[in-house]
């Protein structure tokens, strides 16, 4: 069972399901709408567990009506909130997802988010130490970003940074990552390149080993020499809020097994994932992921 510690988000999605986005000024009327748990770091807390980790979750929530339903979410489904903080005079996460022919539009407002500092991943430093794998993102404060980098690092822990939001980020940091899992905009804004700039070209440049997400299409991953490709799987999309989520969590827990591996397991349960509604509706299973993999290998 690998231990794996997240260090991000947690918000409370609210998901408008459209025929179709809405143009600017216009009121379109929906086909359904539901609450949901998501934000980065939680959806990947939950993504991991469900494939089998002991998941530790470092972040936070406000003293709203959504604090206490996010952390018993996350309970439920097995992850550690020990270090889960709760803050004062502040809302919640929340994200406005309008999904509309299988693709989604978020709006995100941080709320407690904004409030994780370096000093909460410090009380988490004996977790950090002992896992398999650290996970962070961009919806936390930069600084606490760079820290959980810093500790990682220093601790030999191999730690995965999702960049998303992506903004650009200073070279020492990325030396820091094991591995950075951006798509080809993410990558792009996070260099300061043209955003026009083959992919290839971007992946050979970045200065640590780099797994980019390409949809539907799979992945590419670099650790030296020539970008490889690893196809994507075919299914029927419904949702895909919570697919890069559900990949970079796949990619930690199965990261033992050797690069090319947890890439294919990672691009395999990304592709379960968009099959239901829901950053975490179709977050699969170990008997589903093998599943899928055992069809496509015959």
């Amino acid at each position: 069972m690998p231990h794996i510690v997240v260090v991000g988000s947690i918000n409370m999605d609210l998901v408008t399901v459209a025929p179709r986005f809405p143009a600017p000024g216009e009121t379109l009327l929906g086909h359904r709408f539901l609450s949901a748990h998501g934000g980065k770091g939680g959806n990947q807390a939950v993504a991991a567990t469900r494939l089998g980790a002991e998941v530790h979750m470092v972040g936070a929530v406000g003293d709203d009506a959504f604090a206490q339903q996010l952390c018993e979410g996350l309970q439920q489904e097995g992850v550690d909130i020990s270090h889960v903080v709760r803050i004062d005079d502040c809302s919640s996460g929340t994200a406005s997802i309008t999904v509309a022919g299988g693709e989604n539009e978020i709006v995100v407002v941080p709320g407690a988010n904004a409030q994780l500092q370096p000093s909460h991943v410090a009380k988490a430093q004996h977790l950090i130490a002992g896992a398999d794998a650290v996970l962070v993102q961009m919806e936390i404060p930069l600084e606490t970003v760079e820290a959980t980098l810093r500790m990682a690092h220093a601790q030999r822990v191999p730690v995965i940074l999702n960049p998303a939001p992506a903004q650009r980020l200073p070279t020492e940091w990325l030396q820091l990552a094991r591995y950075i899992t951006p798509n080809q905009h993410e990558l792009a804004i996070l260099l300061g390149a043209d955003a026009d700039e083959d992919f290839r070209s971007l992946m050979r440049r970045t200065p640590c080993p780099v797994v980019l997400t390409h949809g539907a299409e799979g992945a590419w991953f670099r650790e030296q020499g020539e970008p490889q490709h690893q196809a994507g799987f075919a299914v029927e999309a419904v949702d895909s809020t919570g697919a890069g989520d559900t990949f970079n969590a796949a990619f930690a827990v199965f990261l033992q097994e050797g690069l090319p591996a947890a890439v294919r397991k990672a691009c395999a349960a990304a592709a379960l994932s968009v099959t239901h509604l829901g950053a975490r509706g179709g977050m699969p299973r170990p008997i589903e992921l093998d599943t899928l993999l055992a069809r496509q290998h015959a």
